[in-house]
């Protein structure tokens, strides 16, 4: 799908280095967009860059922790200074420190750590950049789990983080409508060609197992692509969905239904 809205746009990708966030980089550039991605790895963000290159030059990066305030605001401060604003913000990529396991299994540092991993790197994104959407308003997309909606068993935590991805979502687009901002999110499972995908099937863990059941349960016989996920997330942060706010996508297959 073509956006001519997007020419003039200056999005933010957070995460972006592969996967969904890369992915999203590549439509958005496609489409005239200036794209500033983000990882914590240097020698990523410009493999990354000189790939998406060949799409379009109006592509930069910086390097920075999302689960560090500080690295978000000094990055959200960059892009804004660089191209006058920033426009959108696709909140992607984080990993988790804890794997999905039993609850009774995890420590008390386990689960401060899995939540605080996973949460805070989707909304420090936001929270950063939002001095500079409220300019001319915008756009927000944050990448969230339908484990927020429909958790299995070792994925408590998972869980936790996905939901509260989902109830903020609501909240912050209520918030946010008073600077002409909305703020969508893309829920997913299990997803191929992703960072977490070799994460998963790398050695047999209790994770493994977990997700190998899922892999038997798509209905359509396979698990959503990470340019599927993308294609969502950029339609969400597109002009095309003007109306469309506060919002929780779902990209699973029809792995499962319902949601709140």
């Amino acid at each position: 799908m073509q956006y001519s809205n997007l020419s003039n746009k200056t999005v933010l990708i957070t995460g972006a280095s592969g996967g969904i966030g890369l992915r999203s980089a590549e439509i958005l550039l496609a489409n005239g967009a200036s794209v500033v991605i983000n990882s914590r790895s240097a020698e990523k963000c410009e493999a990354a860059v000189k790939e998406l290159k060949q799409i379009s030059n109006k592509v930069s990066y910086e390097v920075g922790d999302t689960s560090s305030y500080e690295d978000n605001a000094r990055i959200a401060e960059s892009v804004a200074s660089t191209f006058g604003g920033i426009d959108i913000v696709v909140s992607s990529g984080a990993q988790g420190a804890v794997r999905p396991m039993p609850f009774a299994d995890m420590s008390g540092q386990q689960l401060v750590d899995a939540f605080n991993s996973r949460f805070f790197p989707r909304i420090f994104p936001v929270h950063a950049a939002l001095p500079y959407l409220k300019k001319n308003g915008g756009s927000v997309v944050m990448v969230g789990t339908d484990a927020g909606r429909h958790p299995t068993p070792g994925e408590s935590v998972v869980g936790a983080f996905g939901a509260g991805v989902i109830l903020m979502t609501k909240t912050l687009a209520k918030e946010f409508s008073r600077w002409n901002i909305r703020v969508n999110s893309v829920s997913l499972t299990l997803t191929s060609d992703t960072p977490s995908w070799d994460r998963i099937f790398a050695e047999k863990t209790f994770q493994t197992g977990l997700f190998s059941k899922a892999l038997d349960r798509f209905p359509q016989g396979r698990a959503p692509t990470a340019e599927e996920v993308a294609k969502v997330a950029v339609f969400l942060a597109s002009d095309e969905t003007s109306q469309v706010n506060g919002q929780t996508i779902s990209v699973n297959g029809g792995l499962s239904f319902g949601g709140w």
